[in-house]
């Protein structure tokens, strides 16, 4: 009888069959950080009947049957590091599971091999987003494999050599897949992989897996929405001199002296800056555009700006004798009123403080930052455009890194929203209406794509009653639709 080993070495050959990717999804929920994760799925082998049969010819045996066992249960465990939004490095262990055959011969006899497979792997992946939560991936890197063989045979079929191989060895691998993120936390994978196997006898072929997995992402970290640090109310130079002076921008709306709430905030530093120089005093100056007589403008920021002093003492406890409000009207402007981006700086608050001696040590924690989302609405509609997404998806990051920060989404509508065929201007409750659903659209999107807890959001409509723009071109109707949101910090 001619030397088996020659069957034995043909019969681990085991190629690759097709590819099939599963439709899971890919989203991302942050730019970097640690992930980890496991996949259970089927795994499948192109057992090469014919070069077994050609074996057994050349040996001296006719092949009659061979029942092949070509798929099994897989499963492997990951972890990875994602540095930025588009790459990934992954390792960990693969199981393949385990394959065979049964080969019936004449004169009459059976040879019967199988082969275990498991190993490790290192992957680099590509990451291409499609939506905020959905991305496909494609991977390429190595595996260290270990596989085991076993043969055994009855009849006239004998084995004279090692029935039991081990190899270990290093080859490539390959992938495609598709992800989805339920959570910034939490994501369901769906792929395909091909893994290049040596077969302990000689022979390289390919395995593929099919599999769904969980993927945990923790440790992530994303630049956040920023707390905003407040403007200086003073040029910040160790040295004595006559008086500071600050550009608040403290815009105001059209033909009002209301104090919005995030220039409040603005002003709070005002205050702390008086309280640590209490023989310190100020000027508080209002102007205005030149939209309307110089008369009203002069009423008007004279208003303005005695609104500022009045909140000074009122809310932060300053001596009215240390404050004086004076209005300019139009006549110093610091931009082209012939714009509407002009106009609105022209609107402004600035404070004048006497001399202070020492400035170092004036640390002024914000109570709130303001993120001023500029989310463009069409008139009557309050749906969140594809363009915004990231930008909310950065909002529920920043809440997400503190827990204890809650949010007031403001609403805000144009002079001609809600316009229909009976109407040339929209009534007060239909503009307010269509700025309170805004407030909630943004809420609710917050809430449902990105699990923002829904008790630390709140809505405030504000109608057209706080315009920016005059509202007399369409850029700047689509200024004045818009939403603001507040993050409020505890105390």
């Amino acid at each position: 009888m001619k030397d088996i080993k020659k069957v034995v070495k043909s019969i681990g050959t085991l190629s690759l069959m097709g590819c099939a990717v599963l439709s899971s999804q890919l989203a991302i929920a942050a730019d970097s950080g640690w992930l980890g994760g496991f996949s259970i799925g089927e795994s499948s082998a192109e057992i090469d009947d014919a070069r077994i049969t050609a074996a057994l010819i050349g040996s001296g045996f006719t092949t009659t049957s061979i029942v092949d066992d070509d798929t099994d249960t897989a499963y492997k465990i990951f972890g990875g590091y994602k540095f930025n939004k588009h790459f990934i490095v992954e390792g960990g262990y693969f199981n393949l599971g385990e394959f065979g055959y049964t080969a019936t011969t004449t004169p009459a006899g059976t040879l019967t091999g199988r082969i275990k497979l498991q190993g490790l792997n290192i992957d680099a992946v590509g990451i291409l987003p499609i939506t905020d939560k959905f991305s496909a991936f494609a991977r390429l890197g190595v595996n260290y494999a270990e596989a085991k063989d076993n043969f055994s045979s009855t009849g006239a079929v004998t084995l004279l050599s090692d029935p039991n191989p081990s190899k270990r060895d290093t080859n490539y691998k390959a992938g495609l897949g598709l992800q989805y993120d339920f959570t910034d936390t939490l994501g369901m994978r769906g792929e395909w992989e091909r893994y290049r196997i040596n077969d302990a006898v000689g022979n390289d072929g390919d395995i593929n897996m099919y599999s769904i997995g969980l993927v945990f992402m923790f440790g992530q970290s994303k630049p956040a929405a920023k707390a905003a640090t407040p403007d200086p109310v003073v040029v910040a130079q160790p040295v004595r001199t006559e008086r500071y002076c600050s550009i608040l921008n403290l815009t105001f709306e059209i033909n009002a002296d209301e104090i919005q709430r995030d220039d409040k905030e603005r002003l709070a530093v005002v205050s702390t800056f008086l309280k640590k120089y209490p023989d310190t005093t100020a000027v508080i100056e209002g102007h205005t555009d030149n939209v309307g007589t110089e008369e009203d403008n002069m009423q008007l920021s004279q208003q303005r700006a005695q609104s500022v002093v009045n909140y000074l003492v009122a809310d932060h406890k300053i001596a009215a004798s240390r404050l004086k409000a004076v209005g300019y009207g139009e006549t110093r402007p610091i931009a082209d009123n012939d714009t509407g981006e002009g106009k609105r700086l022209n609107r402004r608050i600035h404070a004048i403080i006497t001399c202070a001696t020492d400035l170092e040590g004036l640390v002024v924690v914000p109570a709130r930052t303001v993120v001023a989302m500029e989310i463009e609405f069409d008139p009557y509609k309050n749906d969140i455009k594809p363009e915004y997404r990231d930008e909310l998806r950065k909002v529920a990051n920043f809440m997400k890194a503190n827990p204890t920060v809650t949010a007031t989404v403001e609403g805000h509508a144009d002079n001609v929203a809600g316009i229909d065929a009976k109407h040339t201007h929209p009534t007060a409750e239909v503009s307010m209406k269509v700025s309170q659903e805004r407030a909630q659209s943004v809420v609710n999107y917050l809430v449902d794509n990105h699990g923002v807890d829904r008790s630390r959001l709140a809505t405030a409509a504000f109608g057209a009653t706080r315009r920016t723009d005059y509202g007399t071109t369409l850029a700047g109707q689509q200024e004045n639709r818009r939403v603001n949101i507040i993050f409020n910090y505890a105390k």
